[in-house]
């Protein structure tokens, strides 16, 4: 320890430089005693924390496989400041549209069939980032009931009409109508 002195002026900070070395023999006999014991100790305390953190990780896991052909949306993760598929931070959307499945690359991660518009995108994507699409036919409009004419344009036709007030209101009326 004395070269540690000379070199940094003052005492080493770990469990070696605590004691003179005839400390040392004194409790060399207990401390070798007592080692099997305090490692079991240190082993079970791991051992514990270990499968711990193990079961918050296993919370997270997802056993999900896709099939070829099948569709999946992608997770979209904002930066701020970054333009992902051509999106800007404000009201971007949580899912980007579906994809179809191409490929299985590996056990976590598939290629997807994207469209031209994201063309510098890597098509590989893991697991984490898809979920399945499940596809809701009620969404989708029925455009045979749609006449169009010859400029491809249709007549929009009110169903009802619930309510109808006319209200005049002067100068004063509108600053009141805002209070």
């Amino acid at each position: 320890m004395a070269l540690y002195y000379s070199l940094y002026g003052r005492r080493c900070r770990s469990l070696v430089g605590w004691f003179e070395p005839r400390e040392a023999r004194l409790l060399s006999t207990t401390m070798v005693r007592d080692a099997p014991e305090n490692v079991k100790l240190i082993q079970e305390s791991l051992h514990m924390v270990e499968s711990r953190q193990k079961s918050y990780a296993d919370r997270k896991d997802r056993d999900v496989a896709f099939m070829v052909s099948e569709k999946v949306i992608l997770r979209y993760f904002s930066m701020k400041g970054v333009l992902r598929f051509g999106k800007k931070d404000k009201l971007i959307p949580r899912y980007l549209d579906p994809f179809k499945v191409l490929l299985r690359v590996g056990e976590v991660a598939y290629r997807h069939a994207l469209p031209p518009i994201l063309l510098g995108v890597h098509s590989v994507f893991h697991v984490f980032i898809i979920r399945k699409y499940y596809e809701d036919q009620s969404h989708v409009l029925d455009f045979s009931s749609v006449q169009l004419d010859e400029n491809l344009a249709h007549k929009e036709e009110s169903m009802a009409i619930f309510n109808r007030q006319v209200q005049k209101l002067s100068w004063f009326g509108f600053m009141k109508a805002l209070e």
